[in-house]
């Protein structure tokens, strides 16, 4: 099935204006995970990743996600442009959410600004929010994009998505 691209309305930016091979881009948006009353990270310094067809999935620095709660998972994977990701659970006192953050150890020289970095799956937590807005977790198991009233679609991910 071929997707037909929702023309953006004002403030939009259209996810088929984004490029291939994906990019990564500094954001000043705030950017806040909150999980059993616990802030898990609040940053105004992600990194952005956009790339054709994707909602943009969030980078939040090390030292703005809060102490103690990553922990190492298993499993890996690979991404043709920004290398081999690891995974990692968030600990909340007696409760792990497991493999619900990946990072690049070693990314590509291309995504450098990525190391020290970890993205979130928003589906795993209570609420994410960019500037104040909830998103809406991309569809698919695999995918971690963030979807905001800002984003005109469709998007990767949901049934019948997957040759995009």
């Amino acid at each position: 099935m071929k997707p037909r691209p929702v023309p953006p309305a004002a403030g939009q930016e259209s996810v088929w204006g984004y490029p291939r091979p994906a990019i990564a881009e500094f954001s000043s948006a705030r950017i806040v995970i909150c999980h059993a009353g616990r802030i898990i990270a609040d940053t105004c310094s992600s990194i952005r990743t956009l790339e054709t067809s994707h909602p943009p999935s969030y980078y939040i620095p090390l030292s703005d996600i809060a102490p103690n709660c990553l922990h190492p998972s298993d499993g890996a994977s690979f991404c043709e442009w920004k290398g081999s990701a690891v995974y990692r659970d968030v600990v909340i006192g007696d409760q792990t959410l497991k493999r619900v953050g990946w990072t690049y150890p070693k990314p590509t020289a291309a995504f450098e600004i990525l190391r020290d970095h970890v993205a979130f799956y928003a589906a795993h937590f209570d609420q994410c929010t960019v500037d104040g807005e909830e998103v809406i977790p991309q569809a698919g198991p695999f995918y971690g994009g963030w979807i905001t009233a800002r984003l005109a679609g469709p998007f990767k991910g949901g049934p019948g998505s997957e040759g995009w």
